[in-house]
């Protein structure tokens, strides 16, 4: 494997707090500001692993206590582990891809399964690749999934979608992905700290894709344009498509995501340069979409769910979301195509996942290596 210069401490300014000019636009400050902190948690929270560099999570679907309990945890310097959440135990899994650089916000990203995983074991994985002359790319494949008491492994990785061009930098991946109610893919492109690459048609960056399962193109080139860095990525139960991306200074957004959508980035966004030099927040009189949420300042959204468990029945088809400069799990009230901010629990640490358990109990990944389980509160 490659290996950059990689520690679970270092971000990228976009990644940290920092107050942004407010908006002028009325209708719009009702999404933006401030998130609401919430006094008292209404879950209990409980160690269950640790990590090095953690950085997204997924369960295996499959029948029985033991199958269900097993989840496959990314680490970003490179790592894949297999953990049964119940015990804690966690086994390496091998044979991953050779080329996997480390730099940065680089690294390996993404772990999701595949819906037929019962029948073909196929796991998905997102990371970073190099290029020619120090440039790099984010790529997307997937391998079959060995299990055994003796080591797991990936076999016969193939690589199904890669980020063109590949451009210098270490920042901007986004590398998430999210299978539809179908069966086919989408996948996040981030704009690699370029900025104007977002709205080329004719590139990858600032986008997001529509694939099949084997990283064929779906109804165009591209699904959506216009994005910053999508770090959040999620269907609801009636089929429509969650996702946020952090802003520049401030701005951090929640989108619906909708074919053909141009989504503003650079030429409109609720924060500004990190210079300081403003941007236009006029999105729907520019020809953009609106987000429906909006943050100022910055709270860094990272990892993203729309929970769909009993555990927590009043927050069923709401986005949960972590926050890593707001060092929060927040929770964003949806209703239908509508959002709203709902609660935002802080929990003293960056939070990089949210991932839902097999009984509606939730997981997080903090950016500083814990596995935490949320049950409901007692009492």
């Amino acid at each position: 494997m490659l290996i950059g210069a990689c520690s679970a401490s270092s971000s990228a300014a976009d990644e940290q707090a920092a107050p942004a000019p407010q908006s002028d636009n009325a209708a719009a400050q009702a999404a933006g500001g401030s998130a609401p902190r919430t006094s008292g948690r209404p879950f209990s929270s409980e160690p269950v692993a640790s990590f090095s560099t953690p950085w997204a999570m997924a369960f295996l679907p499959g029948s029985g206590v033991a199958m269900t309990n097993r989840a496959l945890v990314s680490e970003k310097e490179g790592l894949l582990w297999l953990v049964d959440v119940a015990s804690g135990q966690k086994q390496q899994v091998s044979r991953l891809p050779e080329n996997i650089k480390v730099a940065g916000q680089g690294g390996l990203g993404d772990v999701v399964v595949h819906p037929d995983f019962a029948g073909n074991q196929r796991v998905y994985l997102s990371f970073v690749e190099p290029g020619p002359n120090g440039t790099s790319g984010a790529a997307v494949g997937y391998g079959t999934l060995e299990m055994a008491q003796n080591g797991s492994r990936l076999n016969g990785f193939k690589v199904v979608w890669r980020q063109q061009p590949k451009v210098s930098g270490d920042g901007h991946f986004s590398h998430r992905i999210a299978f539809a109610p179908d069966g086919s893919m989408f996948v996040s492109s981030g704009d690699r700290q370029k900025m104007e690459p977002a709205q080329d048609r004719g590139g990858d960056l600032g986008k997001v894709f529509h694939l099949t399962a084997e990283g064929q193109p779906v109804g165009g080139r591209f699904h959506t344009l216009g994005h910053r860095n999508v770090l959040g990525l999620a269907f609801a139960p009636d089929g429509r498509l969650w996702a946020h991306e952090m802003g520049p200074k401030g701005g951090d957004e929640v989108n619906l995501i909708e074919a053909g959508k141009n989504y503003g980035w650079p030429q409109a966004s609720y924060g500004s340069h990190y210079e300081g030099r403003t941007i236009p927040d006029d999105h729907r009189g520019r020809g953009f979409e609106e987000p429906k949420v909006w943050w100022t300042p910055s709270i860094s959204p990272a990892g993203m769910i729309v929970y769909s468990g009993d555990l927590f029945p009043q927050w069923k088809g709401d986005i949960l979301m972590g926050a890593l400069s707001g060092e929060s799990l927040i929770r964003v009230d949806v209703n239908g195509a509508g959002a709203r901010k709902g609660n935002q629990w802080t929990m003293d640490a960056r939070i990089r996942e949210v991932e839902q358990g097999p009984r509606g109990e939730l997981y997080l990944l903090e950016d500083a290596g814990r596995l935490l389980r949320l049950e409901p509160a007692r009492g």
